[in-house]
């Protein structure tokens, strides 16, 4: 893609606004900003910092409703979480999905769902469909969990633990700290 192109929407969203919204919502309320342009991604990840960041790519399907989206919100219930915490939609912010994965992934299979930890502009840590798909929730959580505590230094959790509650109505419980060991 050219640069001068960025900021034309080519694409044509998949779903209804209206219907994504909810599970939109399941990662912004735990502190994922949405990129919805290419250059909301490059200015999210085009750095040379050294800070941490989290790209997840939502989607409608079960695996990401599943496990994919709780697993990423129980993990940033951790102490230690990314410095910065993003998210593109699967079938809605195609122009910036595209961007995305050809700019930033060109050298990995993408997916929706798909997580992602990065520094630098490079990944560290990705999460496929097939990584997503099959697995619990805890599993995911667990996974993203340790590779917090090694990668990352930002002090944690996204939002309370008592927000969290609120916004999962109760039914992930109290997932801080899952790296630990419990002895």
């Amino acid at each position: 893609m050219e640069q001068s192109n960025l900021t034309k929407i080519t694409q044509q969203p998949s779903y209804d606004a209206v219907y994504v919204q909810p599970m939109r919502e399941e990662l912004t309320t735990v502190g994922c900003k949405e990129l919805l342009t290419p250059e909301d991604v490059d200015k999210a990840l085009d750095r040379n910092d050294d800070k941490t960041i989290l790209v997840v790519i939502n989607s409608v399907c079960g695996c990401s409703a599943g496990s994919g989206r709780p697993g990423v919100m129980m993990a940033l219930q951790n102490s230690i979480i990314p410095d910065e915490l993003y998210t593109l939609f699967g079938g809605m912010e195609k122009d910036a999905i595209d961007w995305y994965r050809n700019k930033y992934l060109a050298n990995h299979h993408t997916s929706s769902p798909h997580i992602a930890l990065f520094r630098n502009g490079e990944p560290v840590a990705i999460f496929k469909r097939s990584d997503i798909d099959g697995h619990t929730a805890e599993s995911i959580a667990s996974q993203l969990v340790t590779i917090f505590n090694n990668e990352c230094s930002n002090t944690g959790p996204s939002i309370s633990a008592k927000d969290f509650e609120n916004i999962t109505q109760g039914k992930y419980g109290c997932y801080t700290d899952l790296g630990k060991d419990k002895n």
